[in-house]
């Protein structure tokens, strides 16, 4: 596994370029970065942004297209996308700030095996599949994740650091007794990531204060009595613009519609398909460099869980741990990772958001490990 790899995902070569297919809902809730045609004002391209109702749509080649008038409205929503989009691309790029020295953990806390070695980890080529008790083991691991995010949350303001949240997140969880999985993997030197607006994933916490408006997300893993945990969340940084608002909520919608589609034999491929098709409705794009992965006593592992569509073998099994994690970006944009190894943006600036959870394969379904 590259350096680049930590809990935030595991990256995975690009998909060639090719053909694919997908479906478009005839009945969108939402239209957004519309295309207006102004000999026939009727047609729009896209979707998602400020609801309305159209009388009567059908699918088109290349779009939606209105019937009955609704010119008007469509034009002023391409206004405001316009206006929203100019407000974004206003805002200063992320820049590389402070990283301080990581944080101690007590002797008393059992280690990962990893940690020390500061090398790139190797990806398992194990299923984790647990007995009732490595369930229970990893109920409390999960459940101490998503504690320690929601109070992480609540730590976003203007004005505060990506240091300071990754101090007070360290503090929490060595006082639950676990230890931050992400400090020492493959050499990384703090406790959670911190990824703030065109920064992908593994950003690293460092003295970059948010601002009003920014989006950040917190990727927060534990190792607590022998097992990890690990979830994430896109939180908005005081007040965010409308089309902001709408862009976490679709990347939160992806998550839950990978997740819906898991149960005991179901391919694994499902998931990456519900997810790519429902960011294609809303316009916006996934990520493929980087993937879900298992999870368990080892922090990766195999199964590789790919967010796009993808026609990959193998199937979910009960008794199974693995995350999901889709990476959307609101513009079609290649990634770059700065020379530290491991903090990923996207070239062109636009902005990202992710939300991940730990899930339980059961006979029936799947069990979200990490939602309170």
């Amino acid at each position: 596994m590259s350096p680049g790899a930590s809990c935030s995902g595991v990256p995975v070569p690009l998909r060639p370029a090719g053909t694919h297919t997908f479906l478009l809902p005839a009945a969108p809730p939402f239209v957004s970065k519309c295309t207006i045609n102004r000999r026939d004002p009727r047609t729009a391209s896209s979707c998602f942004g400020k609801a309305i109702t159209p009388k009567r749509c059908f699918v088109v080649a290349g779009g939606l297209t209105w019937v009955d008038g609704v010119e008007e409205e469509l034009m002023e929503l391409q206004k405001t996308q316009e206006q929203s989009s100019g407000k974004l691309k206003k805002r200063p790029p992320l820049r590389r700030g402070k990283v301080y020295p990581q944080l101690p953990v007590p002797e008393h806390i059992p280690r990962p095996s990893y940690v020390g070695a500061n090398i790139p980890q190797e990806l398992p080529a194990v299923r984790q599949i647990h007995n009732a008790e490595g369930i229970a083991g990893m109920r409390a691991a999960c459940k101490l994740a998503a504690r320690v995010l929601d109070f992480a949350g609540t730590l976003v303001k203007p004005s505060v650091t990506t240091n300071e949240i990754d101090r007070a997140v360290h503090h929490m969880i060595v006082e639950a007794g676990a230890y931050p999985s992400p400090l020492g993997y493959g050499g990384f030197p703090k406790s959670i990531c911190t990824s703030v607006n065109e920064c992908v994933c593994h950003g690293l916490p460092d003295s970059t204060q948010l601002q009003n408006g920014d989006i950040i997300n917190i990727d927060v893993n534990v190792f607590l009595n022998g097992y990890h945990g690990g979830t994430s969340r896109t939180f908005v940084c005081g007040e965010a613009d409308e089309s902001i608002k709408h862009f976490l909520k679709a990347a939160e919608e992806c998550l839950e519609k990978g997740i819906s589609v898991c149960r005991d034999g179901v391919n694994y491929r499902k998931i990456g398909k519900k997810i790519s098709k429902l960011a294609y409705f809303y316009g916006y794009h996934v990520v493929e460099r980087f993937v879900g992965h298992g999870i368990g006593t080892m922090l990766h592992s195999e199964p590789l869980i790919l967010h796009h569509a993808n026609e990959n073998s193998g199937r979910m099994v009960e008794g199974q741990t693995f995350t999901i994690e889709p990476i959307l970006t609101m513009d079609k944009a290649e990634c770059v990772t700065w020379e530290n190894g491991w903090t990923t943006v996207t070239a062109d600036g636009s902005w990202a958001a992710q939300f991940e959870h730990t899930v339980l394969v059961t006979r029936t379904g799947v069990e979200i490990l990490t939602k309170l």
